[in-house]
Parts: structure tokens; sequence; C-alpha cells
């Protein structure tokens, strides 16, 4: 039997959040999405364009990373 506490749901679901509105920017984005686990089981999504180069502190919190779709070849 699998056991999955409050706790667990609860950072899974902060995450797919964050996820999902990553995904939903990058549609409309140059730049690539940044999911990052702003606290334990709290995760935010950063536009990389919205940093001039993103400082090691926010680097070493990146858990996922979407790539920006806009593209200028057209």
């Amino acid at each position: 039997m699998q056991t999955i506490s409050n706790t667990a749901r609860a950072d899974t679901a902060n995450y797919l959040a964050a996820l999902a509105f990553a995904e939903r920017r990058a549609l409309h984005s140059f730049f690539d999405q940044h999911v990052i686990e702003d606290a334990p089981g709290r995760y935010i999504a950063v536009d990389e364009g919205d940093y001039d180069a993103l400082p090691m502190t926010i680097i070493d919190r990146v858990v996922h990373t979407v790539p920006g779709r806009m593209s200028d070849e057209f």
C-alpha cells in the first residue's frame, strides 16, 4: 500500500501549477521559463528575460526549464 501525505500532494500541486504557468508563458516569449523552488514545497515560474543574467542563487534552485517558443524566423 502506498501512502502519500497531504504535504506531498500540496508540493506536487504547487509544482504542477508553476509548471503549467511556465508552459503557458513560454508560448508567448522568446526567453526560457524556469520553475524555481522558492521555499520547500513552494514553486514559482520566472522568465529568463526578466533578468540580465540569472544569479547563481536562482540557478541553484531551478527544477525545470521550459524553452521559449516564439521565433523571429518567419
